[in-house]
């Protein structure tokens, strides 16, 4: 769906790079005259996508404090948004590890990291914030997620 409005970019996997995907989903949406709620549940979904993206999908890797050009393409992220009337739609690539379960990795409270301070609610949260929530993945090569949000504009007089 590239609709009336497309973006596409692609980061670092690193957990500074979070704040730049919420930035840049708020920016992108704001001509969709959203409610400050609809802003702030998408931001929300948005951040819980990316840091699964980075804290589940690339484990092994310590991006946080990597250096310049240190990340391979394999340790990037990609977020595409298309905008088309009242429906935005955003998905988050990353091509890491890959979930072995969807169905149990999408319960409230799962988490593949117990012995770190993770709450297992990011899944639970996106399906909260969001309309849509698709989750697509394939061990060793990657997970992708999918989420629609309906903006009921307001009309402007």
């Amino acid at each position: 769906m590239k609709g009336d409005n497309y973006m596409y970019i692609k980061f670092d996997a690193k957990s500074i790079n979070e704040s730049v995907a919420r930035m840049t989903v708020a920016a992108f949406m704001m001509h969709m005259n959203p409610t400050l709620d609809e802003i702030q549940d998408v931001k929300t979904a948005v951040s819980e996508a990316v840091t699964n993206a980075i804290i589940h999908g690339y484990p092994e890797t310590d991006l946080v404090n990597s250096k310049e050009g240190e990340c391979s393409e394999k340790n990037e992220i990609e977020m595409i948004c298309a905008q088309e009337d009242e429906t935005l739609k955003i998905t988050i690539i990353d091509k890491g590890v890959g979930i072995e379960n969807v169905e149990e990795a999408r319960k409230p409270f799962f988490t593949s990291k117990p012995d770190e301070e993770r709450s297992g609610m990011g899944f639970a949260f996106m399906e909260t914030f969001m309309d849509v929530l698709d989750v697509e993945s394939r061990v060793g090569k990657g997970t992708k997620v999918t989420m629609i949000k309906y903006i009921e504009r307001k009309d402007e007089q």
